[in-house]
């Protein structure tokens, strides 16, 4: 089973006789049981491993542990996941990509400071990435999470700036219904109360596709 990093120093390995100790038993325990027991910390510790696979299944926890439950969301960002999930969203194969995608956008809603420290994570150049590179889900994941994160002014101004608007124009041109969908409501979000994001999209040339949708 995929185990949580533990640092060498603080290893400490199986008795030949007696029950385990704590050390041991925690790592022992498969992605299943810490998202079954809600140990956060021990998800964020896979997430930081170089096991791929492992870290796919931590970030696919996290999505579930995140979709439905606010205190969830912010035991989840205390125990320090943006950071990791924004690193899997950059450097992760396909499925990695996929599942840090969707545990980021359910971590931000409804959380002002989850969105916050998602943008401060790092996690918003390998979104534009994803909206320039992905399939046509990943980029429809990567809209939403976007608008979910273009909640303040500061995120607005960054978002534009790392270069979203192109991809998500051309998202709202060849998309799909709900790539569409999903890239109108972002640059909605983005345009809003924001003079410099306003300008910056009609000089892109996306008031004529709006209009069309």
């Amino acid at each position: 089973p995929c185990t949580p990093y533990t640092p060498a120093t603080q290893v400490q390995h199986p008795q030949t006789t007696g029950p385990p100790t704590p050390a041991f038993a925690e790592q022992s325990r498969s992605v299943g049981d810490l998202e079954a027991a809600r140990d956060f910390t021990g998800l964020v510790n896979i997430l930081r491993t170089n096991n791929g696979t492992c870290r796919n299944q931590a970030a696919r926890a996290f999505e579930n542990l995140a979709r439905n439950n606010a205190d969830n969301r912010i035991a989840i960002a205390r125990a320090g996941a943006m950071e990791p999930l924004a690193q899997l969203l950059s450097t992760g194969d396909d499925e990695g990509k996929a599942r840090a995608v969707q545990a980021l956008k359910n971590l931000a809603r409804n959380n002002t400071d989850n969105q916050t420290a998602i943008v401060r994570s790092g996690a918003v150049e390998p979104l534009v990435n994803l909206l320039r590179t992905g399939d046509d889900v990943g980029k429809t994941w990567a809209a939403r999470t976007l608008k979910s994160l273009a909640g303040n002014a500061d995120s607005k101004i960054m978002i534009a700036r790392a270069g979203a608007v192109e991809p998500l124009l051309q998202l709202l041109r060849t998309g799909d219904v709900k790539g569409k969908t999903h890239a109108a409501r972002t640059m909605w979000s983005l345009a809003w109360n924001n003079a410099e994001n306003k300008i910056m999209m009609a000089r892109a040339g996306a008031v004529e596709p709006l209009v069309q949708l």
